[in-house]
């Protein structure tokens, strides 16, 4: 290794060569010009003149490499750190020059590694199933992964696009879905072909400015499990509440007998009447799920919004936001009457405060929206993903037929259900039925 050598040290000896070059110039032009005065101003131009030729020809590598050091820091601004420099001093530039190179090296394999996680990540993103889909304030797709641009666009690229222009196309539940503030839950297509999705929004700030995440998960399959899970309980609790009043009925019945083979028939009446209570009890019990089970075909009649929210009131409190529309619907009264009263109940059973149970009514071009509005805790994301499932309840003494039976009396009536939890807490939960415009 070369010996060291500082910048200071070099610039030194270069001054002292040209100050000893001066001397003996001016000791030679003495000679000359018989003068000691003009012999030394000469030999101090000479030495000027030739100190400024020195130094121009000693600062011309350094300037080139100020030059490159400047080129390398614009190539690392746009990210391309391919580039080294080489200096042949032991100097301090030299010590400069290595660091530089050792930033650029470890420039470069910090931005290979984040390249290979963001291949990574931009794989799983895009393979996996839930269609994910970030949205710019202004409404325009930053960027969506290949399940969003399936489900949006029949595939193709999306990035760029309105999110509005692109829903236009979608299924009006999908749309209405996106229209909605907060989390919800909506199905789309019919029959076999139905499949649920649970949309998921959260809001963020990148680069300075407000953008939206949607999440677009697939339920179907895991509801239809969900679902067998059900057949599977409610199986049980049937059996159970059979076992619970056939036993005892079965017991009585025996007692009876015995005592009435003995002549005591003072204790019959009340053996009686335990009976006719355990089997009214299981009556009551087989009609609630023989309901939801036997849903006749809806008779539509055209009845004034105010008789119906009238009866309503009759059984259950609420408050009604904003005015009721003029026009008269059409449904199964006692059909629609039972579906709106399980969801007011559900709204007071929620934790809400009675004044805070609301009944909103919406007419659109072809649509009639009813939405049970509560402030309570709302619903967590597998209560939500699941509430809709037949005998699927968090209540300890819950049947899970409430919200079934909502979904099977719209469903009855052409239109469809969804929920959505609500900004400030609580839940919305929405009927939406068509209408003729007529």
């Amino acid at each position: 290794m070369p010996a060291r050598r500082s910048i200071a040290g070099t610039l030194a000896l270069l001054g002292a060569g040209v100050a000893a070059v001066s001397v003996v110039l001016a000791l030679l032009l003495v000679r000359v010009f018989d003068s000691l005065l003009l012999a030394g101003l000469v030999a101090i131009g000479v030495g000027l003149l030739l100190s400024m030729w020195v130094m121009r020809r000693a600062s011309r590598p350094v300037r080139s490499l100020f030059r490159a050091l400047a080129g390398t820091a614009l190539s690392y601004r746009d990210g391309d750190f391919s580039f080294g420099l080489r200096w042949p001093h032991h100097d301090e530039l030299g010590d400069l020059v290595a660091a530089h190179n050792e930033l650029g090296g470890v420039l470069r394999e910090q931005r290979l590694g984040l390249a290979q996680r963001e291949l990574l990540l931009d794989t799983m993103v895009q393979n996996t199933p839930v269609a994910m889909l970030l949205v710019a304030d202004g409404g325009h797709v930053v960027y969506a992964n290949l399940a969003a641009r399936r489900l949006l666009n029949e595939g193709r690229k999306i990035e760029g696009l309105a999110l509005a222009t692109l829903v236009q196309a979608a299924p009006p539940a999908l749309s209405e879905a996106l229209d909605r503030t907060g989390d919800g839950l909506f199905s789309v297509g019919d029959g076999d072909e139905e499949e649920v999705y649970h949309l998921a929004r959260r809001g963020f700030r990148l680069n300075g400015r407000p953008h939206e995440l949607l999440l677009l998960r697939q339920l179907t399959t895991e509801l239809r499990r969900q679902e067998v899970q059900t057949w599977k309980k409610v199986i049980r609790v049937i059996s159970h509440e059979l076992n619970n009043s056939l036993a005892p009925v079965a017991s009585l019945a025996h007692s009876g007998a015995e005592l009435t083979r003995r002549g005591q028939t003072q204790k019959l009446e009340s053996i009686f009447a335990m009976i006719e209570e355990r089997a009214r009890h299981l009556e009551g019990f087989i009609r609630g799920y023989a309901r939801f089970a036997k849903l006749p075909s809806p008779r539509l009649e055209a009845t004034p919004w105010t008789v119906l929210v009238d009866r309503l009131r009759s059984q259950i409190t609420f408050a009604v936001d904003g005015a009721l529309p003029p026009e008269a619907v059409r449904v199964d009264v006692p059909q629609m009457e039972q579906a709106l009263l399980n969801l007011l109940k559900n709204a007071h059973e929620s934790g809400s405060a009675p004044e805070d149970v609301q009944l909103r009514v919406r007419r659109g071009s072809g649509l009639l929206r009813i939405e049970v509005l509560d402030r309570g805790t709302g619903m967590g994301e597998a209560v939500l993903a699941n509430a809709l499932v037949p005998f699927y309840s968090t209540k300890r003494s819950g049947t899970g037929l409430g919200l079934a039976l909502a979904r099977e009396i719209a469903e009855a009536h052409g239109g469809r259900i969804g929920l959505a939890n609500r900004e400030g807490g609580g839940l919305q939960v929405s009927l939406v039925l068509p209408v003729s415009d007529d």
